[in-house]
């Protein structure tokens, strides 16, 4: 930092406010997570200087060379993680490693299939401001009224009312395991391929604590940086039999070069992920999340399908006579970090919504365990009981600095 901070000191400024912020704050956004030292090395070096559209051994620059080692161990490591037979790993972010599947698996007005937004899809996944919605004739599937599960029973009704060409399958905001299997089963009857959107739990797939989507999916796309842990970007599984096509739509499809810096630290992320240590990690997001669960509930908090399988929660606060956007911004005051949420059959703006997400994949990273989610929760309480009660958000903010320092996240020096 002492060359940025003489060169462009703002910046170095914003840079060194938001390290203390992650360092100080309780990170509980479950989209997000904090990158090893060597992950955050690879992300800023010198591959960011070389141009490489194409694909190793196969690029349209010269001196590619060293790259391509880069960008050969990312596929090896990808497809040895997962199990799968083709890896892209040039996507820039999870939305364009969908968009490049609706591209191979569709024509422009096909129909389509994808969870609804309001339930616990993606924008991605057929919403109407979204390319996958104006597009594409998106239609929308949800959760049982009941049991707030996905309701496979409608899944199948609505693909023999409207004959999707493609069937996406996976959430932003969905607490449960998914039911590939069901899926496919479904495809088959009406003739449609299935893209698994596994952005929030690859982690947890990659280590065989979630179902695994590869064996009954035509495609697999997912970010990198949430239960994988690695750097912002996207990815893309497919069967041999796809790979050119897929590949194609990627580059020269809607990318250019590709972010080599990017890619280099997704194979050290990758390379991290295939250690037993971190089977260890997700199973640890998995016991944190239930920990915090039962804490929530315990204090009278109602979460959407009643618990969690994954790294996430969703607290519908209806019943608190509070908004989530008023929530949030109270549990910000006191350092504790999450996002308001749409609940199932929302009723409010998704600015101001009637429920948090909340997730446990960053804290885990930074060696919290069940003890410290049972005091969060507890801190949660407080804070919701008081969103106005501006001494006693002050406190607990305090108790919190207290617990961060004693999990550091990057040592200094």
């Amino acid at each position: 930092m002492k060359t940025l901070s003489h060169v462009d000191p703002e910046i170095a400024k914003a840079i060194a406010q938001e390290l203390d912020r992650q360092e100080s704050n309780l990170e509980m956004i479950a989209s997000e997570n904090f990158v090893s030292p060597a992950v955050l090395e690879a992300s800023g070096c010198v591959m960011t200087n070389k141009y490489a559209e194409g694909y190793p051994q196969k690029r349209y620059y010269g001196g590619c060379e060293c790259v391509d080692v880069a960008e050969s161990l990312a596929i090896d490591r990808a497809k040895k993680l997962f199990g799968a037979e083709h890896a892209n790993v040039q996507p820039h972010s999870g939305s364009q490693a969908n968009m490049a599947v609706y591209l191979h698996a569709c024509k422009v007005g096909d129909s389509v299939l994808g969870m609804s937004l309001s339930h616990g899809g993606h924008l991605t996944h057929g919403s109407p401001v979204n390319f996958s919605g104006f597009i594409f004739r998106a239609h929308a599937y949800g959760l049982h009224p009941e049991t707030e599960r996905i309701d496979y029973d409608q899944v199948r009704d609505l693909a023999k009312k409207n004959q999707p060409k493609l069937i996406v399958v996976g959430a932003s905001a969905y607490p449960r395991f998914i039911d590939f299997k069901a899926f496919r089963d479904i495809a088959d009857e009406v003739g449609a391929r299935v893209m698994a959107d596994i952005a929030h739990p690859a982690g947890l797939v990659a280590t065989g604590l979630h179902p695994d989507p590869v064996p009954h999916c035509e495609y697999v796309t997912t970010t990198t940086h949430k239960t994988l842990r690695g750097p912002r970007g996207g990815m893309i599984l497919c069967r041999e039999e796809f790979a050119k096509g897929i590949n194609s739509k990627i580059f020269p499809g809607i990318q250019g070069g590709p972010l080599m810096h990017i890619i280099a630290a997704k194979a050290v992320a990758f390379h991290e992920a295939l250690q037993p240590s971190f089977k260890k990690y997700c199973q640890q997001v998995i016991d944190n999340a239930k920990a915090l669960a039962e804490t929530l509930m315990a204090q009278g908090y109602r979460l959407v399908t009643g618990g969690t399988d994954n790294h996430l929660l969703l607290v519908d606060l209806t019943d608190q006579g509070m908004t989530g956007k008023e929530a949030e911004e109270a549990l910000g005051v006191a350092g504790i970090t999450v996002n308001k949420n749409t609940v199932p059959h929302e009723t409010r703006s998704p600015f101001v919504t009637s429920g948090i997400r909340v997730g446990t994949p960053a804290l885990t990273t930074r060696g919290m365990k069940e003890g410290q989610m049972r005091q969060i929760g507890q801190w949660m309480d407080g804070v919701l009981k008081n969103l106005n009660n501006a001494s006693v958000l002050k406190k607990i903010r305090g108790e919190v600095r207290e617990l961060c320092q004693k999990f550091p996240l990057y040592k200094k020096g």
